[in-house]
């Protein structure tokens, strides 16, 4: 059976963007032009609390994602602290023309004016936003109820364990890199994170997101366009087919290579990887010491690999790693969904 099928076309997404619409350096349009001629397919312009259909962006190659990020501080004036915990979460429409406001609150707002926070649809509890986990689940709950799926992004940066993470219901995706982030802290590389929430039985999706800004120009160390990106296989290439892929994992996270194919056979227990060339191939199954094949000098590049997978293990996901340290990133695949058992 296929984990990722090489019948599946992939397409290039950056799931975290700033525009104009909010803190953002250029135009929507500008940015779809900026994407669009890296290659990229699908573009989500995430702007902070601004719910905004780019619609008109889409064309035959090209599709736009309707969303946008949200955030709960410790602070009710949502002032930004330095040394405070805090959650950022991206919403995706289902719907291109969705632009519902979740759980209104005016201090978080800053980025859009009065009349446009009144003209947009409002779902939820308006009260003053409080960070713990039960407003938490209770925000990704209005959120879903209304047209979105949830995404959490930046751990690192948020401050958050995965002692905080374990208590979110309804999240179908965390951000494995987030590029801007990882600019600023060189930290934001979420594997072990991940495997933390897998091995406890957190059974989310990852991804890769630029988080861009462009506030710097392209020749700056820290431009944050182009650095970590999402491969999206859809039945379709079509607006409700990306966001079901994105929903049930049918995606991985990347900051350079590819992953072609991932195939398994339960009976054999034989697990198979093309990707495009790599220096190392790592299996992470759960246990102390992942499965694992490293180039050799002299040889060519590992462009496939195959392992032998133990019934014990709870889980597995794959990452590929490239000359240049760069990664791709598959989500967990749990035991049931390998061998049928739990």
């Amino acid at each position: 059976m296929y984990l990722i099928s090489p019948k599946k076309k992939q397409y290039k997404a950056n799931l975290h963007c700033h525009s104009t619409c909010s803190d953002g350096h250029r135009t929507p349009q500008e940015l779809k032009v900026m994407y669009k001629d890296k290659g990229y397919s699908i573009l989500a312009i995430t702007d902070h609390e601004a719910p905004r259909s780019h619609s008109d962006l889409t064309d035959e190659g090209f599709i736009a994602l309707t969303g946008y990020e949200c955030y709960i501080r410790v602070d009710p004036s949502a002032a930004y602290k330095l040394f405070q915990k805090e959650v950022h979460l991206n919403l995706f429409a289902r719907d291109d023309k969705n632009e519902t406001l979740i759980c209104y609150n005016e201090p978080y707002c800053k980025y859009i004016d009065k009349e446009r926070q009144m003209a947009v649809p409002h779902a939820g509890s308006e009260r003053p936003r409080e960070y713990s986990s039960e407003y938490i689940n209770e925000y990704i709950r209005t959120a879903k109820d209304n047209g979105y799926i949830v995404a959490y992004n930046h751990p690192y940066w948020s401050l958050e364990c995965a002692e905080e993470m374990m208590r979110y219901e309804g999240i179908f995706s965390f951000e494995m890199c987030n590029y801007n982030s990882y600019l600023m802290n060189g930290l934001e590389l979420n594997g072990a994170l991940y495997d933390n929430l897998l091995l406890r039985g957190k059974a989310i999706a990852c991804h890769g997101s630029d988080d861009n800004h462009n506030k710097n120009a392209e020749d700056h160390v820290e431009f944050d366009s182009f650095g970590a990106f999402t491969m999206i296989y859809p039945e379709k290439f079509e607006y409700s087919s990306i966001i079901t892929a994105m929903e049930t994992g049918e995606m991985y996270s990347s900051t350079g290579p590819e992953i072609y194919e991932v195939s398994f056979d339960p009976e054999e227990r034989m697990l198979h990887i093309e990707c495009s060339g790599a220096e190392h191939i790592y299996v992470y199954n759960g246990g102390k010491s992942p499965y694992r094949v490293h180039r050799c000098d002299g040889e060519a590049s590992i462009t496939s690999a195959d392992f032998k997978v133990s019934r014990k293990a709870p889980y597995i996901r794959i990452s590929v790693v490239d000359s240049s340290g760069r990664k791709a990133d598959t989500r967990g695949f749990f035991r049931p969904e390998l061998f049928g058992e739990n």
